[in-house]
């Protein structure tokens, strides 16, 4: 169960990055986000975006063209 979940669709880049990194800041560290996007660059953006700051992309699934993602707040983040 997440702690928070934001609903990007209709985003295009750099908006759904943008608003995920804003969200994961005002998590606690270890906490659990839900991203919901329709961008089908977000997938490779929020992938590459989580490697580079340390926050873990626990899941990745599609349902038609909602994309939907899981991450954990990095602790040092």
């Amino acid at each position: 169960m997440p702690d928070m979940t934001i609903d990007t669709q209709g985003l295009t880049c750099p908006m759904p990055i943008l608003k995920t990194k804003k969200a994961l800041s005002g998590l606690p560290p270890g906490a659990i986000l839900e991203v919901l996007a329709s961008d089908p660059g977000a997938a490779e953006d929020l992938d590459t975006f989580c490697r580079m700051t340390g926050h873990t992309l626990l899941e990745q699934t599609a349902d038609g063209e909602t994309l939907r993602f899981v991450i954990q707040r990095a602790a040092g983040a």
